[in-house]
């Protein structure tokens, strides 16, 4: 047996750590260049270096050991039904729950905990909180889980996150001090922390529950009543602060408070920045994934877009030169060479399928049609017979266009949009052998946090509901009309460092869709691969924080109701479920050739 390098060696140590930490010996354990994952049992924990940098490696146990702690000590389905349906109030719900679990383990095992504050820092130095200018730019739901880390473990909170916490702790150590004080009581009972939280949450003003009332409070206010002026103003001094965060809170982005849990917002950028709509991004930026209830969505939606002047469609070979382009198909070939082979045999699969619907098949024996030379040897024999001829049957098998629409958000970077770029390659091939045209499309947006439209609206003095504040990039990878190895290079785009921003996937719905609308083909497919709900910061900062949901929804609903195109999707680490009637959702980007013919093979079936 060949030996072990020492990154599979430690992959094994952490996979044992892992499995008895949580007390499952199905764990399975993976590294990744993206961002850390949790499914069940299978754990996504980010890759050392190959020589294992010590603090890269205690990274990677930090987060091994806090998804295991939390198969072992967290109750999903209790988490669901307690948790609120409000955004805000949920993410911090989920905040707290999540530094309860990891408490557990920081309290009984001093290597645990020195590894969770390694995850820890590394979360926090791309979080929003350390960036924060203004307590109103402090995401609630990070500032609350530290306070409660500082109260289970004793830990303090991460030098990065500090200065923004600094900004909200009087307010919340104001309203809910002793109810932070309180939880380190029912650290063991999931149920009980829980409703303590629920509490919090009342006290915090961030659901509609009235907090209750001690009756020392009741007094205490009454004692307060009785103080002289001068103590009677500093009292109304620091009620207003209080009020004025809450208020400042209540117009802060919805979309910032549904960072659920582990979902973090990894980005640069300030909202007010002078970015160039046309800038690459910065490394490392990742948008967060909303999952919101259908409860949270308001009644009276209007979906609009600030502006479209800024918006733009545009060839894959108009973004990069056709030498980048090169270097570009090379790298994506070689990086996933070993995936080519399954996904190619897969894809053969589905040709056979096809081909064997698109088969000629032929009537025997008829007095006219086109001569039977199979059969001109009987007339050898026997010159008294007569010709035979045959004639060609109908192919029921309907000219046909498919579409694949790629999400090109940020949070595809590294393995999933590799490999979705790949399948779509083969895909394509496959399709074009058997005489189906196949269209590429990828979408995503040309700037981080808005661009000239959101420059425009600021201009404007920052009118009220603004409707959409970015601007589109819908890409043109392949055209259905234009052959597979004229096309091959521009798929290499998806792997150009800064590509991926953030997605707005309504409105590339609508645009795919008419697309295919235009095409003369009698069949029409338009298959969607995706690792999430639409995120744009800009407009879900001014907007309601499931506005571009909602539009998602809507524009589904439109064409699987109304429209004669087909509609599929595939969800990678993401329950697209939910919005597509027909949908499949994948926990790892590696099934996704393989996914993409059964759901393709699924759809010619019903030819």
């Amino acid at each position: 047996m060949a030996e072990q390098s020492p990154l599979e060696a430690f992959k094994s140590v952490l996979t044992g750590t892992a499995r008895a930490m949580a007390q499952e010996p199905e764990v399975e354990l993976a590294f990744t260049a993206d961002q850390p994952t949790q499914s069940g049992k299978n754990f996504r924990v980010p890759m050392p270096g190959r020589s294992l940098p010590p603090e890269q490696v205690a990274e990677a146990r930090g987060f091994a050991d806090a998804m295991a702690l939390k198969l072992r000590h967290h109750d999903a389905s209790a988490h669901a039904r307690l948790r609120p349906s409000d955004p805000v109030a949920g993410s911090v719900f989920d905040a707290v729950e999540t530094a309860r679990v990891e408490a557990l383990g920081a309290r009984s095992m001093a290597g645990v905990k020195a590894n969770l504050s390694h995850a820890l820092d590394m979360r926090m130095r791309t979080d929003p909180i350390a960036r924060a200018q203004g307590a109103d730019e402090v995401p609630l739901a990070t500032a609350i889980g530290l306070m409660v880390r500082e109260r289970l473990t004793g830990e303090p909170a991460p030098a990065a996150a500090e200065g923004g916490l600094a900004m909200v702790r009087g307010w919340i150590e104001d309203k809910g001090g002793d109810d932070l004080d309180a939880l380190g009581l029912a650290l063991d009972d999931q149920a009980a922390f829980a409703s303590l939280v629920q509490k919090l949450l009342a006290d915090l003003q961030l659901t509609d529950a009235a907090p209750e009332m001690d009756p020392t409070e009741a007094s205490d206010e009454d004692d307060d009543e009785d103080e002289g002026e001068g103590d009677q103003n500093q009292d109304d001094s620091d009620e207003g602060q209080g009020d004025a965060q809450m208020e400042a809170r209540a117009e802060q982005s919805e979309g910032e408070a549904q960072e659920g849990e582990d979902q973090q917002i990894e980005s640069e950028t300030d909202m007010e920045g002078d970015a160039d709509p046309g800038d690459e991004g910065e490394e490392g930026m990742l948008p967060t994934r909303p999952n919101r209830p259908m409860g949270d969505m308001p009644p009276d939606f209007d979906y609009k877009a600030w502006s479209q002047a800024h918006d733009e469609v545009i060839a894959a070979t108009e973004l990069c030169d056709e030498e980048e382009l090169t270097r570009l198909r090379a790298y994506l070939d070689q990086q996933l060479l070993h995936l080519q082979g399954a996904v190619t045999k897969l894809a053969n699969r589905l040709q056979r399928k096809l081909m064997a619907q698109q088969n000629r098949s032929w009537d025997f024996d008829q007095e006219e049609g086109i001569l039977d030379a199979a059969r001109l040897a009987r007339i050898v024999v026997s010159p008294g017979t007569s010709l035979s001829y045959k004639v060609e049957q109908d192919i029921e098998f309907r000219d046909t266009v498919v579409t694949l629409l790629i999400d090109n958000s940020g949070s595809m970077r590294g393995r999933p949009i590799s490999i979705a770029a790949i399948s779509a390659d083969i895909m394509a091939r496959t399709l074009e052998r058997c005489g189906v045209k196949t269209e590429i499309l990828g979408f995503t947006t040309r700037a981080w946090k808005g661009g000239q439209s959101r420059e425009t609206w600021l201009a404007a003095g920052r009118p009220a509901h603004p409707g959409r504040l970015n601007d589109l990039r819908h890409i043109l990878y392949k055209g259905a009309d234009e052959p597979w190895r004229r096309a091959k290079k521009s798929l290499g785009l998806m792997m150009r460092e800064g590509l991926l921003k953030e997605n707005i996937d309504g409105e590339a719905l609508l645009w795919a869709h008419s697309r295919l609308i235009a095409r003369p083909e009698e069949r029409k497919i338009l298959m969607v691969i995706s690792d999430g709900a639409p995120v744009d910061d800009s407009t879900l900062s001014v907007n309601h924080g499931a506005y571009l949901e909602r539009h998602l929804r809507q524009v589904i609903g439109w064409i699987e109701g109304k429209s004669p195109v087909e509609l599929c999707a595939i969800g990678i680490g993401h329950d697209v479920t939910r919005y597509y009637s027909r949908a499949v959702t994948i926990m790892d980007a590696e099934q996704l050739g393989g996914t993409m013919v059964e759901q393709l093979a699924g759809l010619f079936d019903t030819v």
